[in-house]
């Protein structure tokens, strides 16, 4: 079955906590171009706030969450998306729990004391009732995707700590290559685990015809759109396709300001600007937002049980900057190393 995979990223900007990255794949019956999940899931789910839960709120992180607002509306749609994709197996009880679901390798905070022995229950919001208020229209959203033929297949996140972000921007001399090479090789397992759940269905690869001609092996269990936003204003990432799609043939179709989109066979990849306007990476942006939130709550409890009345932060550069400042002292009484704490760029 054809299928649309919606890719993002939170954390890009700060100097302080992870760089997360999430893909959320659908399977979808036809044309994965023509799919408009907006009209697929009406009524049920939107873009806009929903103050009085008529509907689940999908749409960019930065709309869904701001620090005024708290963190309800973003919980209540992500772990709705996580109640269809496990099919009523039910949220995760922590945040490891869920980092341990979504993450393609087990959860591994080695060298981050900030994680070590501590932990967070899911929901985490006031009176825990993100779910349970929200179960009719989960339900509804369920028999909605069974009506349609669509299926939320996977969701799959990387948590990159600053040590390792610090250790690829330099090898790129780059933040935006530095972010393009972790959300490729993200892709890369995606591709990998959906080839394996469609027995035996493989990327598409070169096949020599003769006369120098080269054609693609595609047939219509590879038919995929790849839907990203645009990394550090990146117009050509060409270079960077081969980490997900291995020795694919790739073909550049535009390159430009708005849209970056190239075809690999029967997979179509597009990197465009606002592309948080599709659902599918939408539905990622929070996902990574959400899981970021959380290892921030861990991270400034970690800072603040050891130095009371510190105030907390989201790790953005000029508060990361008298953050850092505060916590200096302890930092070098504790040991840690300035590359585990702090992102260069």
């Amino acid at each position: 079955m054809p299928f649309v995979i919606g890719m993002d990223e939170a954390g890009y900007g700060p100097n302080l906590g992870p760089l997360v990255v999430t893909a959320v794949v659908w399977e979808v019956p036809g044309d994965p171009r023509k799919i408009d999940f907006w009209k697929e899931f009406a009524e049920i789910v939107a873009p806009d706030a929903a103050p009085h839960r008529q509907h689940l709120q999908i749409a960019d992180s930065k709309v869904v969450y701001t620090p005024s607002r708290g963190l309800a509306a973003l919980e209540t749609g992500v772990l709705a998306a996580l109640e269809l994709w496990r099919d009523g197996g039910g949220v995760p009880p922590t945040f490891r729990e869920l980092c341990r679901l979504v993450t393609s390798d087990a959860f591994d905070s080695t060298g981050e004391p900030w994680f070590d022995d501590s932990d967070l229950e899911i929901p985490h919001t006031a009176q825990g009732e993100t779910v349970g208020d929200s179960a009719s229209l989960i339900e509804a959203w369920r028999t909605r995707c069974t009506q349609r033929g669509l299926r939320l297949i996977s969701i799959r996140s990387e948590m990159t700590s600053p040590e390792r972000f610090n250790a690829c921007t330099r090898r790129h001399d780059s933040k935006g290559r530095a972010l393009t090479e972790l959300s490729m090789q993200l892709l890369g397992r995606v591709w990998r685990e959906i080839a394996t759940r469609a027995g035996g269905f493989t990327p598409p690869v070169r096949q020599r015809l003769g006369h120098d001609r080269e054609e693609i092996a595609t047939g219509e269990d590879q038919s995929a759109l790849i839907l990203a936003d645009k990394h550090g204003g990146r117009n050509r990432y060409q270079e960077f396709l081969p980490l997900a799609f291995g020795d694919g043939f790739i073909q550049c179709r535009a390159e430009s300001m708005e849209s970056s989109r190239y075809q690999i066979g029967g997979a179509e990849i597009r990197f465009e600007t606002k592309s948080e306007r599709h659902l599918p990476v939408a539905l990622a942006s929070m996902v990574c937002k959400y899981v970021r939130e959380l290892a921030m709550i861990l991270f400034n409890r970690f800072w603040s049980a050891r130095l009371p009345g510190l105030k907390p932060t989201a790790g953005y550069p000029l508060d990361a900057v008298r953050f850092r400042g505060e916590i200096a002292a302890l930092q070098r009484e504790m040991g840690i190393a300035d590359d585990v704490l702090w992102r260069e760029r």
